[in-house]
């Protein structure tokens, strides 16, 4: 009968995305074996190398942030207020300065690796999917009459945080979910105007 593992992946995950944070892609093994409290080998043993740790990292993400926006928007009866909470609230964990630029390195890191290239674009297409839920049923609701078609409206969404994190993380004025709040409210300002008034 096997021994039960001390450490789950999930903790030692978690513990790679505080590594990430702090020291962006130089990290190592043994900074993520060290803030885990375990030893290098057992994550190795594990996941194989680094590159499989970061590719378990993203697989990861992809099923967690679906219900970081459904959490987000629980309970705000708004459905625009509600699209505006879920596209901005992934941000938080990135609304440090230090901890953006460190997780936007390892990102361009990310774009050279053709798996975990891949693996982004399934993170941006689970993402959009979530918004287009927000958008519909805000366009449903009548209080987007003024919003392109609902995938192409959540894909502007999701690229307007996406860049207005990177614009923040170069030059960071203020909180970010401030900034990403503030760019998503202009543009969500239009659609409520029906087209032509």
């Amino acid at each position: 009968m096997a021994r039960p593992r001390k450490v789950s992946d999930e903790q030692l995950l978690a513990a790679a995305g505080d590594v990430i944070a702090r020291l962006g892609p130089a990290f190592t093994l043994a900074d993520i074996a060290a803030q885990a409290g375990v030893v290098a080998g057992t994550l190795v043993q594990r996941f194989g190398s680094k590159h499989g740790l970061l590719a378990a990292l993203s697989r990861i993400t992809i099923e967690a942030l679906p219900r970081t926006i459904r959490a987000a928007v629980h309970g705000v009866d708004d459905p625009v207020e509600a699209l505006r909470h879920g596209v901005i609230e992934p941000y938080a964990p990135l609304d440090d300065p230090a901890s953006a630029a460190n997780n936007l390195a390892q990102l361009a890191v990310d774009f050279a690796d053709g798996e975990l290239r891949g693996l982004l674009a399934e993170l941006y297409a689970a993402i959009e999917a979530e918004v287009a839920v927000l958008v519909g049923r805000a366009v449903e609701a009548g209080a987007l009459p003024g919003a392109p078609p609902v995938p192409h409206a959540a894909r502007i969404l999701a690229a307007l945080a996406d860049g207005s994190a990177i614009r923040w993380s170069v030059l960071p004025r203020g909180g970010l979910r401030a900034r990403v709040g503030a760019d998503v409210d202009g543009v969500l300002a239009s659609w409520r105007r029906a087209p032509g008034s």
